[in-house]
């Protein structure tokens, strides 16, 4: 029976210096910034820069926007120059594209789930984004919550299609309880985690991020569900 191919790690919502050099040390594979002013973990871009300068290679610096206008985004990207977008507000796919191509950086979109989205519902968003954006990179899946950015709920895992599954960022509600089953049961490309391995809001939990990070890796270590 095969393994699986590696999950990798995105730790989200990184305000501080000491947090990210925690992440870091712990093995995370991309770190996410939240230029979204109502968040609690909310970084303007000055202090964004200090940190994103920080960041060792081959760490992926990743900015989560919702319903950004092209001159936000490129202000962020002028002083912050992180190298992936996330889009979590109403952006369609050609809104997307466009802020995308503006600042020439590949772009991953937030699919909040609902109780009554289908398989189906998000196979054809991806096609619709694939079709848009040469910079789409994939889907990231979320709870649907009224609000906008991370939810902290998880969703009904069983709703991912198998043939999407190794293509996507799986996120909401994920802690050090669960992760590796979820990593055993979905094999997303990739998990995103931020309240999950929170001390507070924007605060990191070492012991908790280094936790996470070793459920994964427990995970990537086993064999699929057979179920």
């Amino acid at each position: 029976m095969p393994l699986s191919k590696k999950t990798r790690i995105k730790i989200c919502g990184i305000t501080r210096l000491e947090d990210l050099r925690a992440v870091v040390d712990a093995g995370a594979d991309a770190l996410g910034f939240v230029f979204y002013p109502p968040s609690p973990r909310y970084l303007n871009p000055e202090a964004a820069a200090s940190l994103v300068a920080a960041m060792p290679p081959f760490v992926t610096s990743v900015g989560l926007f919702v319903n950004a206008s092209m001159e936000e985004l490129q202000a962020v990207i002028k002083l912050a120059p992180i190298q992936s977008l996330q889009f979590h507000g109403d952006e369609s796919a050609q809104e997307c594209h466009r802020l995308a191509s503006a600042v020439n950086r590949p772009f991953i979109r937030a699919f909040r789930v609902k109780p009554d989205t289908s398989a189906a519902d998000l196979l054809e968003c991806e096609a619709e984004y694939k079709a848009a954006s040469p910079l789409f990179q994939g889907l990231l899946l979320d709870t649907f919550v009224d609000s906008f950015g991370g939810s902290g709920k998880v969703f009904d895992w069983s709703l991912i299609p198998k043939e999407l599954a190794p293509r996507v960022v799986l996120s909401g509600g994920l802690s050090v309880q669960n992760a590796t089953d979820a990593v055993v049961g979905v094999r997303p490309f990739a998990v995103d985690i931020s309240s999950g391995v929170e001390l507070s809001k924007g605060v990191k939990d070492a012991a908790k991020v280094r936790a996470f990070v070793q459920a994964v890796r427990l995970a990537n270590s086993m064999p699929d569900n057979q179920n």
